[in-house]
């Protein structure tokens, strides 16, 4: 199910990071799988923004996310000391998972795309759940 939502916060996040060393191959350059790692710190922040703590939601609602399926494409390579910036934008949601387009920016130009599904889960059994109501309501869906 997508959902049009009136929420300016859903219709593109942005998070800036810088490109460290330990992101890096010999030559200077982003290590491929370390764009999911920057996708996961942007929906985390995200989520911070929205007024939500993956911590609290786990030990409070016992609830959270797990990544269910990821498409990334490689566009340019970021360098170490770039100064990235990496975007969410809700693409589907529903009441138990959520299907996320993310991309990386160095000075307008994109670096790499993604879109991730990830689903929310009972956080003792790991079997998927309705996200907490807040968060529905967060997202600008019925809980």
């Amino acid at each position: 199910m997508t959902s049009a939502n009136p929420n300016p916060l859903l219709d593109e996040f942005r998070w800036p990071l810088r490109i460290y060393w330990e992101d890096t191959d010999a030559g200077g350059v982003v290590f491929y799988a370390n764009y999911l790692k920057f996708f996961e710190r942007a929906r985390t922040e995200w989520l911070r923004t929205l007024g939500f703590s993956q911590q609290a939601m786990r030990l409070e609602d016992q609830a959270m996310f797990v990544v269910t399926d990821t498409q990334v494409r490689h566009r340019q390579p970021a360098r170490l000391d770039d100064l990235v910036e990496v975007t969410v934008r809700v693409a589907e949601s529903g009441r138990a998972s959520l299907v996320l387009e993310q991309q990386a920016w160095r000075d307008g130009t994109l670096l790499a795309e993604g879109r991730i599904r990830i689903g929310c889960v009972d956080a003792a059994s790991l079997r998927p759940r309705r996200m907490p109501p807040a968060l529905l309501s967060a997202l600008g869906l019925q809980p």
